[in-house]
């Protein structure tokens, strides 16, 4: 049994997320603490909200509430959705609790400790018509890189370069959309990344194995001369972490808080912490998970993000932990993803364009959502959503293979032999073929779960359904019920028994429809992972009772297509 930690990119608590940020990080690592409890592992899924920065100050005061009592309220939203997704968190945490103002404080001390944070006097922008300095990511401009025109300061969205906003060529607010900016000084906390540089290329060049969007952009921030830069930790603002050295404030940082992408990632430790607090564990329990001097040394850490994320989770939160020189753990295994565009397009929450995590659950239940997105995942490169492709995958993967299979099997079984599996006749050589074929394709899947290849995965789960309607339709159960009764039987006894397995093996991608597949054969929704087909096409007897369910997926009609796609057009 192994012991797995798994972390998703902390959702930011300015809004309901898309279902682009639900795919590139929640979903799919949701998918791999499923998997791997169902094969035994000890398992510890983390994620929280990020609350820090000025969108939490800017959305909080558009909702004109004190930013504290929004950010709360949101995290409650946020974790209503994420439970309506059927994300299996073992701890939903928040960015602003004092276990991470602590660890947060406390790494500042410990990397000012060795040398690794400098106070700098910078020129930072200033903007008039706003009365406030503007944090990077609230200056637009031309990015002077690629030319795109409304890349932060922080970084361009295009191109991905690192920026400073004085870089940008016509910056402006992107609050007020003011250029009244000047530069005025200021003095703030640098961590030295760049004397991490070596360190931090030895360690990724240690890696095999990681995805090539993965290593492909944290080599590209290593050899980029501008990538890995020394890089500022605080900010001038209200809401936040205050910059302290134990129990005092920091000389020179006063009124300052640390800036949220230094705080944001060490919320993964925190809520590691939280989670031993909630259920009264004691210190021992989150520091066996992130300690190698105390027991971390064998976990096996993966990460899950967009790929946006990735130069911080490669690079900056790395250079953290090391610098500590403090035994934490480091990432084992970084599953990035690309984008997942609307239509041909971006998500767009001003528009209207696109789909909210909390409108996809008004429309269908989460499985149809979790399936299409899974199958879909953009790992490979970006994937666009669009409804007929959505109405496609729902309805000729979940209605028509999986969930007519169901119906047909139990249906049948029902009208001519009740409600219980059926007894007489035995395997014969079409059995034994469909064994072989099953195991062939359990170990497809297999193979593409424990490698974290989502896309592949569903592809190989899709499979095994496809092989029991194309077993349904050799074998003919209601042919044979006519003149071999026993034979017929037989056959209904090996359905059901597939849509057992079916069950088990759905449970990653599927949840809710997996649980109501093994619930409609009265069995409990923890079954043991399949050793080999030959024994689960065994495992229900014969008088075994069953329900037959309702339908577990319902297709989407033209008419509903079109009116989905006309209401998330957004505005022209």
């Amino acid at each position: 049994m192994a012991r797995i930690l798994i972390t998703s990119a902390l959702p930011y608590i300015n809004g309901i997320k898309h279902l682009g940020n639900l795919v590139g990080s929640q979903l799919p690592a949701d998918v791999h603490a499923r998997y791997m409890r169902q094969r035994g592992h000890e398992v510890l899924f983390i994620c929280a909200t990020d609350e820090h920065g000025t969108p939490a100050e800017l959305a909080a005061a558009a909702a004109n509430q004190p930013v504290a009592d929004f950010c709360a309220e949101m995290w409650g939203m946020q974790k209503r959705i994420a439970d309506g997704f059927r994300l299996s968190f073992d701890h939903f945490g928040r960015s602003s609790s004092a276990r991470n103002h602590r660890l947060t404080q406390h790494f500042a001390e410990r990397l000012s400790g060795a040398g690794l944070i400098d106070e700098v006097e910078e020129k930072q922008v200033y903007s008039n018509a706003d009365h406030r300095f503007l944090p990077d990511r609230y200056i637009e401009g031309t990015c002077p890189n690629c030319g795109y025109e409304r890349a932060r300061g922080d970084q361009c969205e295009n191109c991905t370069k690192q920026l400073d906003p004085t870089d940008l060529i016509n910056p402006r607010s992107a609050i007020s959309g003011s250029t009244d900016l000047e530069v005025r000084t200021t003095k703030h906390l640098h961590l030295r990344q760049s004397a991490m540089r070596e360190h931090l290329r030895e360690w990724i060049d240690s890696q095999s194995g990681w995805p090539i969007l993965t290593t492909s952009i944290a080599k590209k921030w290593l050899d980029d001369g501008e990538g890995l830069q020394d890089r500022s930790i605080t900010r001038d603002l209200d809401w936040g972490i205050p910059v302290r050295k134990g129990e005092k404030p920091w000389p020179g940082m006063e009124g300052k808080v640390f800036y949220v992408w230094f705080d944001a990632p060490i919320e993964y430790i925190a809520a590691t912490a939280e989670w031993a607090d909630a259920h009264g564990l004691g210190e021992a329990a989150w520091r066996r998970w992130w300690r190698t001097d105390e027991g971390a040394d064998d976990v096996r850490y993966v990460q899950f993000m967009a790929k946006d994320n990735i130069p911080f989770h490669t690079l900056s939160f790395p250079a953290t932990l090391m610098g500590s020189a403090e035994p934490w753990k480091l990432v084992d295994y970084v599953k990035g993803f690309n984008w997942l565009l609307y239509e041909g397009g971006k998500f767009s929450t001003s528009q209207g364009r696109g789909v909210f995590m909390d409108q996809a659950l008004e429309i269908l239940p989460a499985d149809y959502w979790r399936w299409w997105l899974l199958s879909n995942a953009p790992e490979g490169g970006d994937a666009d959503f669009t409804w007929e492709n959505f109405q496609n995958g729902v309805n000729k993967d979940l209605a028509d293979v999986l969930g007519n299979f169901v119906s047909r099997v139990t249906k049948f079984c029902r009208a001519r032999f009740g409600e219980t599996v059926p007894e007489g006749g035995a395997p014969g050589p079409e059995e034994a073929a469909l064994a072989a074929e099953l195991d062939a394709k359990l170990k497809d899947y297999e193979r593409a779960m424990e490698a974290i290849e989502i896309r592949r995965a569903a592809q190989a789960l899709r499979a095994i359904w496809v092989a029991g309607n194309e077993y349904l339709q050799r074998a003919e159960p209601w042919a044979k019920f006519k003149t071999e009764p026993e034979a017929a039987a037989m056959v209904i006894r090996t359905a059901l028994n597939l849509v057992r397995l079916y069950g088990v093996l759905s449970r990653p991608f599927i949840p809710d429809a997996a649980e109501a597949m093994l619930a409609a054969l009265g069995l409990e929704a923890d079954q043991p992972w399949p050793e080999d087909a030959a024994s689960a096409l065994d495992a229900l007897a014969p008088g075994h009772g069953f329900e037959t369910p309702e339908v577990l997926f319902a297709k989407i009609d033209d008419e509903s297509r079109a009116g989905l796609e006309a209401r998330f057009a957004g505005d022209e």
